[in-house]
């Protein structure tokens, strides 16, 4: 079955050049039909104003008054009124008596005759026009006495067709019709250049179909759970989307459209990402609560005209990452530790085997001994279950490395005394990120050594970690926080955001972090929390 093929609606630029055409041709036309009645005005009262010239000054001529007292009037004013007419370009002159009768007339039969038209006004010695139908049709004619000492003795009448007046407004119309194709051209093409430009602007697209996309758009716009962020050419905000504002944390979306990005109050390399003219794939950058992974793309059309932004909040994987990435070092560790086990446990079973068996137990009991004694220190140190365990993981794998991990003396860190607020993950991802950072710098040196401080003094918990590395410098003393910086080769532990993570988990408990050179060379990192039952704006 064949259907008939709905026409499509008029595109948007479509719909307004026809609109603009009619526009254009209703006020063409309009200023037309003024023009037009406004000349014809202009050229009637002309056309009364020269007749009246006329008829004064054929009036006021002393050769009429002489022939009008001669015998026969019409002999000298017939002539005198024909060349009068050529000259002045009136279409007749009639001079008459005061009762009417024609002295004179474009047409001779007609002299002698009455005088078509109202002459009171002018017989009692007032000048007047109108327009009547005479012999020669309608005409615009003005009368006015010849008077001689106070007394009329004549009347003259000069006028001009309307055919003729008609005839000058057409010519007059004509070539205003001609101007008013010409701007009715230029408009129309004027208008064509534009809503092909506009055309090009909205793909064609109706007003149904851009009015629909809107509607699409600020649809998908407010459930995408993503962020999207679009900058102009001059990197102003342009468009946020409500999961934009939030991994942002920006204000609400009055507050940030048409404002800078170097305005927004974002971190510094944050800003530089969104600032930058080379497009930025699956970058990691921190805000104050957040890991977020950012993509920016340059819109271009032969100029850049801004750019688009997608951010993605990876806190929680990032967070399941490191623990992932400390069960594998576990892992690890607890590999090698078995291996060793079984190294130990062949030596025992050759012991007894040679008839040693004093001996193999010796060796079982020290060794039994030296794990026991590992474990009773972190733990009677730090009792806290968390910490104990980290530190007891971490203590592993940094032998595993060839550092030897140490709790200080000093540290006293007993279960239960840390609040809710402080949760394990917060913890475990600052202190495992400043054990894994000093394992870093202390392997490979001279006495490769870790040492760990953990207590609580005056409501605060410190956390210390030292190391046998080289050290910070001064320089960077700040620049090690930020993500990116790193003092270690590139790879996969290179990318610098192990202490960026650290120090927004201190920032978000509103804590502190330093660095300082230790006394016997390397680094001291330092960490104190407060100890309350609520952080970062809740009730102490």
């Amino acid at each position: 079955m064949h259907f008939p093929r709905v026409p499509r609606p008029r595109s948007l630029a479509g719909q307004l050049f026809a609109m603009q055409a009619v526009l254009i041709a209703v006020v063409v036309a309009g200023y037309a039909l003024f023009t037009y009645v406004s000349d014809r005005h202009q050229a009637e009262d002309a056309a009364t104003r020269q007749a009246t010239a006329v008829a004064r000054s054929v009036a006021d001529a002393p050769s009429v008054r002489t022939a009008i007292h001669t015998k026969n009037p019409s002999a000298l004013l017939q002539p005198y009124a024909l060349q009068v007419m050529r000259d002045t370009g009136v279409d007749f002159i009639t001079i008459m008596t005061p009762d009417g009768i024609r002295w004179t007339h474009p047409d001779p039969t007609q002299i002698g005759r009455r005088y078509l038209g109202h002459i009171d006004a002018a017989q009692h010695g007032h000048t007047f026009s109108e327009t009547y139908k005479g012999t020669l049709g309608a005409s615009v004619r003005t009368v006015t006495p010849v008077e001689e000492n106070g007394r009329v003795i004549g009347l003259v009448s000069a006028g001009i067709k309307v055919e003729a007046i008609s005839q000058r407004v057409q010519e007059q119309v004509t070539a205003l019709l001609g101007v008013a194709a010409g701007a009715l051209l230029l408009g129309a093409l004027g208008t064509y250049v534009v809503n092909a430009r506009l055309r090009r602007h909205t793909h064609g697209m109706n007003a149904a179909e851009l009015s629909r996309m809107h509607d699409y758009h600020e649809a998908a716009l407010h459930a995408v759970r993503e962020g999207l962020l679009m900058l102009d050419g001059q990197f102003r905000v342009a468009l946020i989307n409500d999961g934009g504002r939030e991994l942002l944390g920006v204000g609400s979306e009055g507050d940030v459209i048409g404002h800078s990005v170097a305005e927004l109050g974002l971190p510094a390399p944050l800003t530089g990402a969104l600032l930058a003219s080379e497009p930025r794939v699956d970058e990691v950058h921190l805000t104050a609560d957040r890991v977020l992974v950012v993509n920016t793309s340059p819109v271009s059309g032969g100029e850049r005209r801004g750019t688009v932004v997608t951010l993605r909040d990876v806190t929680e994987l990032q967070s399941l990452m490191g623990e992932l990435d400390s069960e594998r070092g576990f892992t690890q560790a607890l590999r090698s530790q078995a291996h060793e086990a079984a190294n130990r446990l062949h030596t025992v079973v050759s012991l007894i085997e040679l008839g040693r068996a004093s001996e193999a137990v010796d060796f079982a009991t020290a060794e039994l001994e030296l794990a026991q004694a590992l474990t009773d220190q972190v733990v009677a140190a730090v009792s806290e279950p968390v910490l104990a365990a980290l530190l007891l993981g971490k203590t592993a794998q940094a032998n595993e490395r060839g550092v030897e991990l140490v709790v200080s003396d000093e540290s006293r860190l007993d279960d239960g005394l840390l609040p809710e607020s402080l949760s394990a993950r917060d913890l475990v991802t600052i202190l495992g990120n400043l054990i894994d950072n000093a394992v870093d710098a202390a392997q490979g040196s001279v006495g490769a050594r870790v040492t760990v401080t953990a207590y609580a003094e005056d409501a605060e918990l410190v956390m210390r970690v030292t190391d046998t590395g080289t050290g910070v410098d001064p320089a960077h003393a700040e620049l090690v926080f930020q993500r990116g910086f790193s003092t270690k080769p590139a790879g996969p532990g290179g990318r610098g955001l192990g202490l960026a993570l650290v120090r927004q988990a201190v920032t978000r408990l509103e804590g502190t972090l330093t660095v300082t050179e230790a006394p016997g060379g390397g680094a001291v990192f330092e960490v104190r929390l407060p100890l309350r039952a609520s952080v970062a704006g809740g009730e102490e």
